[in-house]
């Protein structure tokens, strides 16, 4: 039940993080934005991790994870608008 909160949280996060960004170059459909914001969450939890806010073993709460999502999102625009 685990991997299925995990992808259906991924997929808000990711939802989020396109809604609250600007730019235009976004990745398009279902699989990317949950991939997005699954990438997004774990990211988040590595940080949290590394500044302290994590212990080993937690993981990133909802709003982390948007905000990993995003951080996510504005490099891949940055790295599709060089492409």
């Amino acid at each position: 039940m685990g991997i299925i909160w995990a992808i259906i949280i991924g997929f808000l996060a990711g939802l989020i993080a396109k809604w609250i960004t600007p730019g235009d170059h976004k990745p398009r459909g279902f699989i990317l934005t949950t991939v997005l914001g699954i990438v997004g969450s774990v990211l988040a939890t590595w940080l949290g991790q590394q500044v302290g806010w994590y212990n080993s073993g937690d993981g990133a709460g909802f709003i982390a994870s948007i905000l990993g999502a995003v951080i996510i999102l504005l490099a891949w625009g940055q790295l599709a608008r060089r492409a």
